[in-house]
């Protein structure tokens, strides 16, 4: 059984905002955190309907991009709401999770956008296919905060 944790929050209260830090924030059922621009709708994929309430990305893909290709990305730049360490997103599609007492369900991996290459100026999207981090739903609301232990549904089946 694995067992995360959760190690930076951001949001951005609209599209093509920078993300902002957090230290804890809300997460809302059905909705998504608290200020951010997918649970206010001003998200620049708002408009598509996906599962994106939460967006998680692995601190390893940040570590593998500078290791193998000497890409330096930060956490802020990344566009994820969650960045994780020890969490094996790729496998959680379709499975529910705790992020501290806030449930989430895997809803798909997320494709790499283009919009990335310019915010960070770097080609990024080939080298993130299959590493751009997981979409989820919030099941259950609850605070989430920097430091949370992430780990699988022990009532899920």
């Amino acid at each position: 059984m694995w067992q995360g944790k959760l190690i930076h929050i951001h949001t951005a209260p609209k599209g093509r905002a920078p993300m902002q830090g957090h230290n804890s924030i809300r997460a809302i059922a059905g909705q998504g955190l608290e200020g951010d621009r997918y649970a206010t709708g001003l998200g620049h994929y708002s408009k598509f309907p996906d599962i994106r309430e939460v967006t998680l990305i692995e601190v390893e893909t940040l570590i593998a991009l500078e290791r193998d290709h000497d890409i330096r990305l930060d956490v802020a730049d990344h566009r994820r709401n969650l960045t994780t360490r020890g969490v094996p997103l790729n496998h959680l599609v379709g499975q529910r999770f705790f992020v501290g007492d806030t449930l989430l369900e895997g809803g798909r991996l997320n494709t790499p956008c283009r919009y990335l290459n310019l915010v960070t100026g770097q080609t990024l999207c080939d080298l993130l296919e299959h590493r751009s981090g997981l979409n989820c739903r919030i099941l259950k609301s609850g605070t989430m905060t920097v430091g949370d232990i992430i780990q699988a549904d022990p009532g899920a089946s």
